[in-house]
């Protein structure tokens, strides 16, 4: 009997294993696909049937890429989009996620309710509205426009308000009867404790802001002033695309998110899993 469920167990745990071994490998073979066809020729990438590996290795692919897009601008364009906006989120969705979370004033669930209508309206009814704003400013073609949407997160607003939903009240009533006032209380405890659930939505933010092609592209007409996304964009033709130097560009773009998430894979683990549960 024993034997026999012992058997059953491994050919159940053999089964899982080779489920998402079989779910890793679909999730991988477009990337390593866009590593083989960035050092194949435009004849090799559009050869019928495919060829997998290409003929000869070679890296004038990726000189091509860097002489069609000024990617030192661009990354400097991405990496400011991304700098300012996971500020954003993070001061002002932290701020406004306490306040919804644990303070009383009047209109509140109103106010949510607001907050949770604007993340489920689709981001591009906003584009004409924040684009004649900027327009009547005379912002456009800036690193502002790039970071003018993302100001206020409505996303990282209902994260946070989450993590602080978390906090036993007991604490802020602890440190009110030791004199601390409602600032104090957000800044020195709360903050502290919800670090994880920050870094978590930096990384969130980071990710949908390197993500963003509409705006850039709406915003931004100079070659010089817009992202990585944007400016990819650029290269696929009317008629005909040159996919292994569009491959290139790409890997070349990916570098930002990769070391990103590798730097603050722990925090984002963390992060969520406290963000989830109480």
């Amino acid at each position: 009997m024993n034997s026999s469920l012992s058997k059953s167990k491994k050919r159940r745990t053999v089964g899982i294993y080779i489920f998402f071994i079989i779910g890793s490998c679909i999730m991988i073979f477009p990337f390593v696909w866009m590593l083989l066809t960035s050092f194949k020729t435009v004849g090799e990438s559009m050869q019928i049937p495919p060829t997998i590996l290409p003929n000869s290795w070679s890296l004038d692919t990726y000189k091509d890429a860097l002489k069609s897009l000024p990617f030192l601008a661009l990354y400097k364009n991405t990496i400011l989009l991304i700098f300012w906006r996971v500020v954003c989120a993070v001061v002002f969705s932290s701020m406004a996620g306490y306040a919804f979370a644990k303070l009383e004033f009047k209109g509140k669930n109103i106010l949510f309710a607001i907050v949770l209508m604007q993340m489920m309206l689709p981001s591009q009814i906003f584009l004409i509205p924040q684009y004649k704003m900027l327009a009547k400013l005379g912002l456009t073609n800036s690193i502002f426009a790039l970071v003018f949407p993302g100001l206020v997160s409505a996303f990282g607003t209902f994260f946070l308000r989450q993590a602080y939903m978390g906090i036993p009240d007991e604490i802020a009533e602890a440190a009110r009867l030791d004199g601390c006032n409602q600032w104090q209380i957000f800044s020195k405890i709360m903050v502290p404790l919800t670090t994880s659930s920050m870094a978590a939505l930096g990384i969130f933010t980071a990710v949908f802001a390197y993500g963003d092609l509409m705006w850039p592209l709406v915003v931004n007409t100079d070659i010089n002033m817009m992202t990585l996304s944007s400016g990819l964009a650029t290269l696929r033709g009317q008629f005909s695309t040159n996919f292994p130097v569009l491959m290139a560009g790409s890997l070349l773009a990916m570098l930002p998110m990769v070391i990103i998430y590798l730097v603050f894979q722990k925090h984002l683990i963390e992060g969520v899993a406290m963000t989830g549960g109480k």
